[in-house]
């Protein structure tokens, strides 16, 4: 069993680290509220009073956090981990972040040979507490070999995209064509709504038809029509307005870096933007759908 400290125990991070502590790993965790960390310390996993102690008998390290300029920090900034890290330690960071990032931050800590993998994830908070998230990976195959064993206890389906960075690409492609996909289910469900159709009628035909997606299956945006789904729950739970906004931004970022032409994606970006700033942003992202039914 591996020693791992982690780094970013919120709604994505605290249950990872509980599937590895389950699992039967030395796990020490950190995060900024004491709460977060207790919890985990109640499963049986380790903490320390600063990140440089967290680490000290580690041989790989977890960190799950907001944005880039945090994962740079931890690893990078004047106080950064490189500066405590034994060589050969592989950093795994799950953040979803800009791939520029993931590349200079990797860059930085293989100058004392410490080895650097991004992996975001996609699966939400449901995902993450069940142990299925699917793993996006860029870095060295040898690198993901080593991390695989690790990633498999937190998720279903591990994917190794290619050199360090793709996992982030890969990541925005993803949640960019999720996106659209909710946009266009919302509205689809609700042309048939304003035309007399049942809902839920509806949805079974779209999804023994063409139109069938994994937001209509799976994840239907209109209330009432499938059960233990947050639009059936207030739009409460699931991946929030505020992230799926955050994501496209990275995602148009990518594009422009690229030269991509991504007219769906800048159309859905400021959708969801427009979303979020009418006070959505703690609502899951099918609630897009309010969008659309919302009657003036």
């Amino acid at each position: 069993m591996a020693n791992i400290a982690f780094f970013g125990l919120g709604n994505m991070g605290g249950p990872m680290a509980a599937n590895l502590i389950k699992s039967g790993h030395q796990v020490t965790v950190y995060d900024l509220f004491p709460e977060a960390v207790e919890k985990l310390v109640a499963l049986g996993a380790k903490t320390a009073e600063t990140p440089a102690l967290i680490v000290q008998n580690s041989d790989i390290v977890i960190s799950m956090l907001p944005a880039g300029k945090h994962v740079f920090d931890l690893y990078l900034g004047n106080e950064g981990l490189i500066q405590v890290l034994k060589e050969g330690t592989l950093v795994i960071d799950s953040s979803t972040i800009d791939s520029a990032t993931s590349i200079k931050t990797a860059q930085g800590l293989q100058s004392k040979n410490i080895h650097f993998i991004d992996a975001p994830v996609s699966g939400g908070v449901a995902g993450a507490t069940a142990g299925t998230l699917s793993f996006m990976v860029g870095g060295t195959k040898q690198n993901f070999e080593t991390a695989k064993s690790i990633l498999d206890v937190m998720g279903k389906n591990i994917f190794h995209a290619g050199n360090v960075g793709a996992g982030q690409v890969a990541k925005a492609c993803n949640n960019m064509l999720l996106s659209i996909l909710m946009v266009g289910t919302s509205e689809a469900l609700q042309l048939g709504i304003d035309n007399g159709l049942d809902p839920k009628v509806l949805s079974e035909i779209m999804s023994n038809s063409s139109g069938s997606n994994w937001t209509l299956d799976v994840y239907n945006p209109c209330p009432g029509v499938s059960e233990g789904v947050p639009s059936s729950n207030n739009y409460q739970g699931g991946f929030m307005t505020d992230l799926m906004a955050k994501d496209l931004g990275l995602a148009m970022d990518t594009a422009v870096q690229s030269h991509s032409s991504t007219p769906l994606g800048g159309l859905s970006r400021s959708l969801y933007a427009l979303h979020q700033r009418a006070g959505n942003g703690k609502k899951d992202f099918s609630s897009i759908f309010e969008q659309f039914s919302a009657k003036s």
